[in-house]
């Protein structure tokens, strides 16, 4: 009687392994974003899917909500140099000053520092195989983008984000009210 299924042999074991071993690692690397929970000032924004999707555009649902990036150098906020602030598109919590805004080259709106280390939560991100830091809003979870340490004086860090997920709200304008479920 012959075998229906064949050895398994070292190679096709090996070979399956490599392919499926960094699939489950890296689709098991999500998690809620760290770092800003414990004292923060205000209470998480828990929405459904829908109510997301009526809200927001949809690129800005697939950059907020899906952990999407923008095409580099497709953002007016790039080149905003204007006095004001910038807020969170998915619920307004500021999260960054122009006084902190910088040219980093790299297409996407960039700062040194963010208004407050409570606004930001951070997880590691293992999307690109290699590790970095990506940065979501503390208030309603929005992806933002990235923060490196490749970033100016004095604190060397470049938060790197997408200008779909902010809003510029110029100096003498009154900041929108903090989105509530």
């Amino acid at each position: 009687m012959k075998n229906r299924y064949p050895a398994l042999s070292r190679r096709r074991l090996l070979a399956g392994l490599s392919l499926a071993l960094p699939a489950l690692w890296l689709g098991g690397c999500r998690r809620e974003p760290v770092g800003a929970q414990d004292n923060r000032p205000f209470e998480p924004l828990d929405l459904s899917d829908r109510q997301w999707r009526e809200i927001l555009t949809p690129e800005q649902y697939r950059v907020l909500r899906r952990d999407g990036t923008e095409p580099a150098f497709s953002s007016p906020l790039d080149k905003e140099w204007r006095d004001g602030t910038y807020v969170c598109a998915g619920c307004n919590l500021a999260l960054f000053a122009s006084a902190h805004k910088y040219d980093s080259g790299t297409g996407w709106p960039s700062f040194w520092q963010p208004i407050n280390d409570e606004h930001l939560g951070t997880q590691r991100d293992f999307k690109l195989i290699i590790p970095r830091t990506e940065y979501h809003c503390a208030h309603c979870g929005g992806h933002q983008g990235h923060v490196f340490n490749d970033g100016p004086d004095p604190t060397g860090q470049r938060w790197c984000n997408n200008g779909v997920a902010l809003n510029f709200v110029p100096k003498g304008n009154p900041l929108p009210e903090l989105r509530e479920a």
